[in-house]
C-alpha cells in the first residue's frame, strides 16, 4: 500500500513539474525581435483629432492601441519608442503652417531613434457604414515598404477577418521617411461592428498580436 502511495505521488509531482514547464513557456514569449528598434507614431494627437464618430476620436483610439503594441513588442525584445505618449502633436506655436509642421518633426524623431522601421497607428472612415476591415498602407520609396506592409496584412486577413489588400500611398510623412514604414488603419470607427470592437483592450491585443507577427515575418524575409 505504502509503495502505491509513492509510485502515485511521483506521478503526480511529474505531471505538475510538466504543467509548470508548459505554463512558463506560455507565460514568456520568444524574444524574436532583440537588437530591433521599432518606432510607433500613434497618429494625431492634440487640436488633430483625426477622424470621429460623435464624441469617440481617433487619436484616443490610435493611442490606446499603440501603447498595447509597444507592451507586445517589447515582450518580444525590441526597443521601441513612441512618437506621443499622451494626447499632444509635435507642432510649434511658430509654425506656419501646423499639420506640415507636426508631420516634419514625427519624421525627425522616426530618424533621431535610429530604428529598424516605423509604424503609423491610423483608424478609418467611410460614408458608408458598411464598409469594414484593417488595411495597410506604404509608400514605393523603400522597397522593403512593400514586403513589411504584406506581411502585417496577411496577419490580418488571418486574424481580423479582412479580405482587403495593401493599398500605396503618397502621404506626405511616408514619401519623406527613408526608414521602412507603414501606415496601419486598424478599422473603421464608421461601422458601427467595428467601432464597438476597436475600443475593446481584448480587441487592440488581438490588433497588436497581428502587427507583431507581421514584423516577425517580415524581417526574417528581409534577413533571408
Amino acid at each position: 500500500m505504502i509503495r502505491k502511495y509513492k509510485v502515485l505521488f511521483i506521478i503526480i509531482f511529474i505531471v505538475l513539474l510538466m504543467s509548470l514547464q508548459f505554463v512558463d513557456a506560455r507565460v514568456k514569449p520568444k524574444k524574436t525581435l532583440i537588437g530591433k528598434v521599432i518606432t510607433i507614431d500613434a497618429g494625431h494627437g492634440g487640436r488633430d483629432s483625426g477622424t470621429s464618430y460623435g464624441n469617440l476620436y481617433e487619436k484616443d483610439i490610435n493611442l490606446e492601441i499603440s501603447k498595447v503594441l509597444k507592451k507586445v513588442l517589447k515582450e518580444k525584445g525590441a526597443t521601441v519608442y513612441m512618437i506621443r505618449s499622451d494626447d499632444s502633436d509635435l507642432s510649434s506655436r511658430w509654425d506656419s503652417a501646423k499639420k506640415r509642421g507636426d508631420l516634419y518633426r514625427r519624421i525627425l524623431k522616426i530618424q533621431e531613434n535610429k530604428s529598424d522601421l516605423y509604424l503609423s497607428i491610423h483608424i478609418n472612415y467611410h460614408y458608408y457604414s458598411s464598409v469594414s476591415g484593417a488595411e495597410v498602407l506604404y509608400h514605393p520609396i523603400n522597397p522593403n515598404n512593400l514586403v513589411l506592409a504584406e506581411s502585417i496584412m496577411d496577419e490580418f486577413k488571418n486574424d481580423l477577418n479582412t479580405d482587403r489588400e495593401v493599398i500605396k500611398t503618397n502621404l506626405y510623412l511616408y514619401s519623406n521617411t527613408r526608414v521602412p514604414g507603414v501606415l496601419i488603419e486598424c478599422g473603421f470607427i464608421s461601422n458601427p461592428n467595428e467601432r464597438y470592437l476597436l475600443q475593446k483592450e481584448s480587441y487592440q491585443k488581438k490588433i497588436a498580436n497581428s502587427i507583431t507577427k507581421g514584423v516577425e515575418n517580415y524581417f526574417k524575409e528581409i534577413e533571408q
